[in-house]
């Protein structure tokens, strides 16, 4: 790897920058700290400025990565803009669209192994990611009938599952993608299709249960 320097200042993003290299390169547990230090050009000593250890490291990293995916989530759902079906959709495309195109960071959010209680900004950061998803699941659960209603919690718990798995196993952006019949995005409208249309969802306008109802709490 191409030895990194840094300017003065900057080498907390140095070091954040050098840390995603390696994670594309090793994956997120297969590098030291000392190596971080030595990829951008630093010595061994010079993390302990900013970081504790390589934990703390990763945690930045993790961190930085739910908040540029929850800014693409945001986007996505655009407050359920032109209707709720379309823009819950388009989350899960935003979903696999990340994946795919910051690998790393997908990488160090979901298979550092980091323990979440030892990095509350962490634990925070993620939890303003999955908020996204839980909004939309409320808007559309508040369109079924009250008697037939799923939890929303429920839902968008379901739709995380769903839309992560496709993501880590079919649309990421490294070499353990694997090959599918089919494009990731496909594959997920299907199955988000078949699960929605189970709760009594699949007319896309929602038109059948009337107007829409202010979004209940899961």
């Amino acid at each position: 790897m191409e030895r990194r320097g840094y300017h003065h200042g900057n080498l907390r993003e140095a070091l954040i920058r050098a840390a995603l290299d390696l994670i594309a390169e090793k994956g997120p547990s297969g590098f030291t700290f000392a190596e971080a230090a030595r990829a951008a050009g630093v010595s061994p000593a010079a993390p302990y400025r900013h970081f504790r250890d390589r934990d703390e490291l990763m945690a930045d990293v993790a961190r930085q990565g739910f908040e540029r995916f929850e800014t693409r989530l945001v986007r996505a759902w655009d407050e359920g803009r032109p209707d709720p079906m379309t823009a819950f959709a388009a989350l899960g495309h935003a979903y696999l669209a990340f994946a795919r195109e910051e690998p790393a960071h997908y990488s160090a959010m979901f298979e550092a192994g980091l323990p979440l209680a030892s990095h509350p900004e962490l634990l925070q950061a993620g939890d303003k990611a999955f908020a996204v998803l839980r909004r939309a699941a409320e808007v559309l659960c508040a369109r079924m009938p009250k008697a037939s209603r799923p939890p929303a919690m429920m839902v968008a718990l379901h739709a995380w599952a769903l839309s992560h798995g496709i993501a880590s196993l079919f649309s990421r952006g490294d070499a353990a993608r694997r090959s599918l019949p089919m494009s990731p995005e496909d594959l997920l409208e299907a199955g988000v299709l078949v699960y929605l249309q189970g709760l009594g969802l699949g007319d896309s306008r929602g038109a059948s249960q009337g107007a829409p109802e202010s979004p209940a709490s899961p």
